[in-house]
C-alpha cells in the first residue's frame, strides 16, 4: 500500500490483526474434571494487551487445544494481568504462529504465540516472559465428534476457559457437560510441524 494517510495504515493494521486462524473453534463438551496433583505449570506473559474472550490454545495432545483465556477479568483473588495466560502444565502444546505448535516449557523471550478470540479471529504476540511454578493442577476431559482431548490447567478459580459466547469459565466451576471452546486437529506433529502421520497419544 503506498499511501500517506496514516488513519488508512492504521487501519490496515488493525484488519491484519484480526483476520480468521483459517480454522474453526469446536465446541467441546466436558467430560470429567478431577485434582490431578501437583506440578509445574506455565503463565505465559505477552508484550500484548489481550480482550475478554482472548487466550490461547493449549492441550495435552497434538490433536486437541482448548481455548484458555487470559487474566483479563476482575477478581477478588489477584489484580487482572490483560497481558497474561495461565496456560497449563509444562507439558502442554500450545499454538504459535504459522500453525506451528510448541511446548510450553520451551517458550521464551522474544518467541511469537497465537493469541486466538472465542469469535475465531486471531492474532501474533510477543513473548516477554514464562513462568514456570509449582501448583495443584486440574484434568479437564472432553469431547468433540466422538474425539476425546484434555488439558492439565492450574486448580485456582482465577484459570478460565472460553464458553461459545465468548464468556469465561473458572475450571473450579467446570463440570461434566459443559460446553467450551476448542479446535480439533487430525494427524500428528514432528518439532511443532503438522505431519500426515499415524501418532496416538493419549
Amino acid at each position: 500500500i503506498q499511501t500517506d494517510d496514516p488513519d488508512l495504515i492504521r487501519n490496515v493494521a488493525k484488519m491484519a490483526q484480526s483476520i480468521s486462524c483459517g480454522k474453526e473453534l469446536h465446541r467441546l463438551t466436558v467430560t470429567g474434571v478431577k485434582p490431578a496433583g501437583m506440578g509445574e505449570r506455565v503463565c505465559v506473559d505477552t508484550c500484548s494487551l489481550m480482550t475478554d474472550g482472548e487466550g490461547m490454545l493449549v492441550g495435552n495432545t497434538s490433536s486437541g487445544f482448548f481455548l484458555v483465556h487470559a487474566e483479563t477479568l476482575v477478581n477478588p483473588y489477584v489484580a487482572p494481568r490483560p497481558f497474561r495466560v495461565n496456560a497449563g502444565g509444562v507439558h502442554a502444546y500450545v499454538l504459535v504462529t504459522d500453525g506451528k505448535t510448541a511446548y510450553l516449557a520451551d517458550l521464551k523471550a522474544g518467541d511469537r504465540v497465537s493469541i486466538v478470540h472465542g469469535n475465531g479471529t486471531c492474532r501474533e504476540a510477543t513473548v516477554g516472559r514464562v513462568k514456570i511454578e509449582r501448583r495443584p493442577l486440574f484434568l479437564v476431559e472432553a469431547e468433540c465428534d466422538g474425539q476425546k482431548l484434555s488439558v492439565i490447567l492450574q486448580n485456582a478459580e482465577t484459570i478460565r476457559l472460553v464458553r461459545p459466547d465468548n464468556s469465561a469459565v473458572s475450571v473450579t466451576s467446570l463440570k461434566p457437560g459443559d460446553i467450551i471452546l476448542g479446535r480439533i486437529e487430525s494427524g500428528g506433529r514432528h518439532f511443532g510441524m503438522a505431519i500426515d502421520e499415524t501418532i496416538i497419544e493419549k
